[in-house]
């Protein structure tokens, strides 16, 4: 596998992860989330709130052969995880390209975010992933989480269960 580089997003970074994002969501909650909201997922509308948001918080990407391979969002706060007690950070999206997924690209991202929160003296993490993908909370396991809480969260007009995953960092 060629080096996976991983750096804060630029401006120029806003299509490919956008494109990296739809794609997921169409690849990895196919059978999960309504067909109607994947097929609905507007590329102009996400790249415009990239280009609004694309500061804000910590968003990396990950590339190979300068080629955006994945990228991640993480906040230092738990803002929305009030519900888990003594969380203190977020690892808030993590998508990388499916068809590269296995690779050692989405383990890279998490690893350099926990880094990230060590040094701001950090000790608990969290992601929500969906109760009903599999290979994603396959994925966090492996990577050090443990699943310990679940809510509701409404994606379109449809209700799905989420699962939190804790990192102790």
């Amino acid at each position: 596998m060629d080096k996976i580089i991983i750096r804060n997003i630029k401006e120029k970074d806003i299509e490919s992860v956008v494109n990296i994002q739809i794609e997921g969501w169409r690849t990895a909650y196919k059978g999960i989330v309504d067909d109607e909201f994947l097929n609905s997922m507007n590329k102009n509308e996400r790249i415009m709130k990239r280009k609004a948001d694309y500061k804000e918080n910590g968003f990396i990407v990950a590339e190979i052969k300068s080629e955006i391979v994945g990228f991640c969002r993480y906040i230092d706060n738990s803002s929305r995880s009030p519900e888990i007690e003594d969380a203190d950070c977020e690892l808030a999206a993590l998508y990388v390209k499916p068809e590269l997924k296995n690779r050692g690209i989405g383990t890279k991202l998490v690893d350099y975010v926990k880094e990230e929160f060590r040094k701001k003296d950090k000790t608990k993490m969290v992601i929500w992933c969906l109760k009903d993908n599999e290979p994603s909370k396959k994925f966090y396991s492996k990577v050090g989480g443990k699943i310990v809480k679940e809510r509701k969260i409404t994606i379109g007009e449809k209700e799905y269960q989420e699962v939190c995953f804790e990192y102790i960092l």
